[in-house]
């Protein structure tokens, strides 16, 4: 898709990919809507962007885990902006921990951001897309949604769900022609890990995995438009998912004796 003068809405554009992202959408010229809570972050990154475009980027500040203030906003961009061409679920977090000890308030937390902010936002934005019979969503996952590892069950619940919400989500859309992709990074180089892994125990068993927010961004901009059913990176996970989903147990044999992070 010619980004020039479509509509592009990210979540989590105040820092790391979200943010990348939206550097990358604006030096194609797309009019971008930037979303996420800190809204001096946001504003940051607005005149950033508008260093290098001409096109207009509009921020809302808005806390996904909210469906009022979801559907508060998305009337407002509909209006105030028009009708989104993309709409990039790219909002979210998670923490290590092991689950028997872990506090499910914080996990329930985790699916209203990481699962069910992702559906109320797509739900509007199709909705919208659908009026004109175009259309692309990308939800970005994790590698976490198709190899499990210790301490990692709530997080890793969070993104199967996005993984299989995109899956069954793109044949609905299909016959309006609306695109679903999903984006399954490995572990990338941001804050994230401040509060997913704050020992700095589970980042330093997969540094050889590590990718840069830039590389995310940079893959995810250039799929918009294209018939991608799934991108994951970098390319020695993807080959590792596929091996893991052949052979199972032999994967799980595998993590338990490289990622027990005790």
């Amino acid at each position: 898709m010619e980004l020039k003068d479509k509509v592009v809405l990210i979540t989590g554009a105040s820092s790391g990919i979200g943010e990348e992202m939206a550097y990358a959408a604006a030096s194609k010229g797309a009019t971008l809507i930037l979303c996420a809570r800190r809204e001096d972050k946001l504003e940051e990154v607005k005149n950033r962007c508008l260093s290098t475009t001409t096109s207009d980027v509009y921020i809302y500040p808005l806390d996904v885990s909210n469906p009022d203030a979801i559907e508060e906003t998305m009337n407002k961009v509909k209006t105030e902006v028009g009708i989104i061409d993309v709409l990039i679920n790219n909002a979210g977090f998670g923490h290590t921990e092991e689950f028997i000890k872990y506090d499910l308030n914080k996990a329930e937390n985790m699916f209203r951001v990481n699962v069910l902010g992702v559906m109320y936002l797509t739900q509007l934005a199709a909705l919208q897309m659908a009026e004109k019979q175009s259309g692309h969503i990308i939800n970005v996952a994790s590698i976490a949604g198709k190899i499990a590892t210790p301490k990692s069950a709530v997080y890793s619940a969070t993104k199967f769900a996005v993984i299989g919400f995109s899956n069954a989500l793109r044949l609905e859309l299909a016959p309006l022609n609306i695109k679903v992709t999903t984006i399954n990074p490995g572990p990338v180089d941001t804050a994230f890990f401040d509060e997913f892994d704050p020992s700095g125990s589970y980042l330093e068993k997969i540094q050889a995995f590590v990718l840069t927010s830039q590389e995310v961004a940079e893959k995810t901009i250039n799929i918009i438009g294209t018939n991608k059913r799934e991108v994951t990176l970098p390319l020695s996970l993807n080959i590792a998912s596929k091996f893991y989903s052949m052979f199972p147990r032999l994967g799980d044999y595998i993590i338990l004796n490289n990622f027990d992070m005790k």
